[in-house]
């Protein structure tokens, strides 16, 4: 007996928000590719690779969107929603990646700190153009973040990216008013300094969803013991909690039930009442549950 409603998380909102990221992002990676040309600057360079980054994985995360709103089939029963966990995976990938770059030249520049020369002005406008367009991205995909992994994914790469050019703004105005070209170098290893934690952060994620454990705000306990304070309820194994991808946790019980019940006919009454618990207390939309009679858990193979 299964409940197969939607989610209602998924959709065309997310696309749309991520779409218009994506514009904001690759226009200002533009400006600071042309900055860091300009410049001579390691540090407008490294948040343009970063903004170069977060293009690519926002286009990632919109195919991944595209991809996650197909219906189920009968080859993809739960439907194409965990494509959002392979978004969000090639994501962390590709922060790593940036990461060891940033690092690799930042290094070359402190060696060669003699011959590094950087416009501190012109330095200033750009990383202050992309601290801008950062934020608005994050006003955009702020709400959408908390429902869904692949949105959450490129939010987390935007407030890097915010926060780089603050970093950057700072190195900017340390040239300008002192000289020390140091700064710049500097920077960048600030930079990569967030990239790396945030790409942990987003994998352990990702492996908690592929791993199939249990939400973090979900508790299976708590959960039984609810189904076991529902009248006709005796008992309830082989209690199962997973997500396909964040805001869409599945459940599975057998549930045993007292001999009235399906005397009674009353089967379908007490299903009707479960799911409704689920939904109400545990935010679960899709729950499925094995209502069993009295004694026939003994014969259970998963018992």
């Amino acid at each position: 007996m299964h409940d197969h409603a939607p989610s209602g998380i998924r959709g065309a909102s997310n696309q749309r928000l991520l779409a218009i990221s994506l514009a904001l992002t690759a226009t200002v990676m533009v400006v600071q590719i042309v900055g860091a040309v300009l410049t001579g600057s390691l540090a407008l360079l490294a948040d343009a690779a970063h903004m170069f980054t977060d293009s690519s994985a926002l286009v990632i995360a919109l195919i991944a969107s595209l991809i996650a709103a197909r219906p189920a089939d009968d080859r993809h029963t739960y439907g194409f929603q965990r494509a959002e966990v392979f978004g969000a995976l090639a994501n962390a990938v590709i922060l790593i990646v940036l990461c060891a770059w940033i690092v690799v030249e930042a290094v070359g520049r402190l060696v060669r700190a003699d011959d590094v020369v950087v416009d501190g002005g012109l330095m200033l406008v750009v990383a202050a153009v992309g601290l801008i367009a950062n934020a608005v991205s994050m006003y955009l995909l702020s709400a959408a973040q908390r429902r869904s992994i692949n949105v959450r994914g490129a939010y987390l790469e935007v407030l890097g990216d915010l926060i780089g050019s603050a970093v950057v703004i700072v190195a900017a105005i340390v040239i300008q008013l002192t000289g020390w070209m140091t700064a710049d170098a500097l920077a960048s290893l600030v930079i990569a300094a967030m990239i790396l934690p945030r790409a942990v952060v987003l994998l352990r994620e990702v492996f908690e969803v592929l791993g199939e454990r249990a939400p973090k705000d979900t508790d299976p306990a708590l959960i039984r013991s609810h189904l076991l304070g529902t009248p006709g309820v005796v008992d309830a194994h082989d209690v199962h909690v997973w997500q396909l991808t964040r805001g869409a946790p599945v459940f599975t019980a057998h549930v045993v039930v007292a001999p009235y019940i399906i005397a009674e006919g009353r089967s379908g009454e007490l299903l009707t009442s479960l799911q409704t618990c689920l939904a109400e207390h545990f935010d679960v939309e899709h729950s499925t549950f094995q209502l069993e009679p009295a004694g026939h858990e003994d014969h259970d193979a998963h018992g």
